[in-house]
């Protein structure tokens, strides 16, 4: 149990490529501040850079297509703030995010999976 002040994590898992060119590495974390506001954070983060790059939630453990990205439901989270470094992204407060199973690096305009990190929920 996270002591007073501290972020809680909720789940965890790494980064890992879509394919041979579409590469990522890092760790992704599903944390809760003391506030109750949620976060995905990025550590060591990297990905391969491309256009129009989003951040989903996805229902898939692993896509590795955008049919298994919006398998079981996808949440846009937000636009990618860079494609190397530490980054966090706000969650909705009304956001259920136990039916998540990844995070997803998304290119919009060409519909191609960049990299997915498998969600595991932290007891």
């Amino acid at each position: 149990m996270a002591q007073s002040g501290q972020p809680t994590l909720l789940a965890m898992g790494q980064w890992q490529g879509a394919d041979s060119f579409h590469q990522a590495e890092g760790t992704a974390l599903l944390v809760r501040l003391p506030d109750g506001r949620r976060f995905v954070r990025f550590e060591d983060f990297r990905v391969t850079n491309g256009p129009d790059l989003y951040v989903y939630l996805s229902g898939h453990p692993s896509p590795r297509t955008s049919a298994q990205l919006h398998e079981g439901g996808a949440f846009e989270v937000a636009q990618l703030k860079g494609n190397i470094g530490n980054q966090n992204y706000e969650l909705p407060a009304g956001l259920d995010v136990s039916s998540f199973k990844s995070v997803t690096i998304y290119c919009k305009r060409f519909s191609v999976l960049f990299g997915s990190a498998q969600l595991i929920a932290r007891p």
